[in-house]
């Protein structure tokens, strides 16, 4: 019943809609790396276009008595801690350099909540940034419908919106930059069938309700298992949660049914960074770890450890740091009132054992995000000053 229940949610309902591969797909983009290589590669071409449009525009800012100031973008993540998040920092950094380059000032203001399940944290820093007249937002919605209503006084107070990692289910904002987050469902999915031989049993975890990224992620998954007529999914009883610990309570939770007394599934999957963590945690405290196959999301030093040891199998790592960057570079064109596509794919890999060294999969596994950020800028802060990227200073 709870599969059947899922399955008429994601089918028929707006996640699916939402994430159907874009037209102008590679030929050949069936292949996991290939296709989602292709994607980056394009968003790549649309970066450089967005950046090219900045040059010789309106340079920054103007108050009322005609004195130039920077632009102040607000860049608003689902959470204060994790890889993920350091990397969009790391690139909205990268943006704003690049644009200063330009002659357009730019002054960054990032600022998330502690939790990724605090959605009335997100929405009291939208309405500080509103009420301090921020010039425009790049928005991690932490629930698709939640941030609808402050996201759309934003945009009615003038003051563009560009959401990034995950869904919100508004016509209003002014781009959105993402993972094609179903098709990497679909690239984890192919894995597994091959790491299974087309037939076994597969636990979904699920992360949580009202995350578009990561609902994507899981529908992706499971609709591409209707390929493999010999393989079944099961979903978790309960939800990943916003931590690891989280995560690694619930799968204890999920698991101990699927374990015990005997091993009944064959496969796990799951959709993002702390979720995978926590599930790793658990397969390995119930002795179970190198008995199943695994394919998850998002890489830390952890993962990538445990990819490199194949207790991991397979890893979709996206490019958190070209999402930040085409994210900032995207809401100053909104301010130009230039046009924007209504959907970046910032493009996304599958790391394995095998190809985990390659050039392309290595630097999504490990994003140099030292090179934008001070140790300061790591520190997670919630409703804090604003964090310090390398060679600014606070005002």
């Amino acid at each position: 019943m709870l599969e059947k229940m899922w399955m008429d949610r994601h089918t028929r309902g707006k996640t699916r809609r939402l994430y159907l591969a874009p037209a102008g797909a590679a030929p050949g983009s069936d292949s996991p790396v290939v296709g989602l290589w292709w994607m980056r590669c394009c968003s790549g071409f649309a970066a450089i276009g967005i950046l090219a449009g900045l040059v010789g525009g309106c340079r920054s800012g103007t108050h009322q008595g005609g004195e130039q100031r920077p632009l102040q973008i607000a860049v608003i993540p689902k959470g204060a801690g994790g890889r993920f998040w350091l990397a969009i920092h790391a690139g909205a950094v990268k943006a704003q350099r690049e644009l200063e380059k330009t002659g357009t000032a730019v002054s960054l203001r990032w600022q998330g909540p502690l939790s990724e399940d605090d959605k009335r944290g997100q929405i009291s820093i939208m309405k500080m940034f509103v009420d301090s007249r921020v010039d425009g937002i790049v928005l991690a919605p932490l629930d698709s419908d939640g941030l609808v209503p402050i996201t759309e006084q934003c945009v009615h107070s003038h003051i563009p919106v560009v959401i990034m990692d995950s869904a919100l289910h508004t016509n209003l904002a002014a781009s959105f930059v993402a993972t094609d987050n179903y098709q990497g469902g679909v690239v984890a999915c192919r894995r597994m069938a091959n790491l299974l031989g087309g037939k076994g049993r597969v636990l979904v975890m699920r992360y949580q309700i009202g995350s578009a990224s990561t609902e994507a992620r899981e529908a992706g998954f499971v609709n591409e298992m209707q390929q493999h007529p010999h393989m079944t999914f099961v979903l978790s009883s309960g939800f990943a949660g916003p931590t690891v610990e989280t995560a690694l309570a619930g799968s204890l939770d999920t698991l101990s049914a699927l374990v015990h007394p005997r091993l009944t599934i064959d496969g796990v999957f799951t959709p993002n960074e702390s979720s995978t963590v926590g599930m790793r945690r658990a397969l390995r405290d119930l002795g179970v770890l190198h008995k199943v196959r695994f394919v998850g999301f998002d890489s830390n030093p952890e993962l990538i450890d445990a990819l490199r040891s194949r207790e991991i199998d397979g890893l979709v790592v996206q490019d958190p740091l070209r999402m930040g960057y085409v994210g900032v570079l995207s809401v100053v064109k909104a301010i130009r009132g230039a046009p924007l596509p209504r959907f970046t794919d910032t493009g996304a890999v599958l790391a394995t054992p095998e190809n985990m060294s390659q050039p392309g999969v290595e630097e999504l596994l490990s994003p140099q995000v030292d090179r934008y950020l001070s140790r300061e800028s790591a520190l997670p802060r919630n409703l804090a000053p604003d964090l310090i990227a390398e060679g600014d200073s606070q005002t």
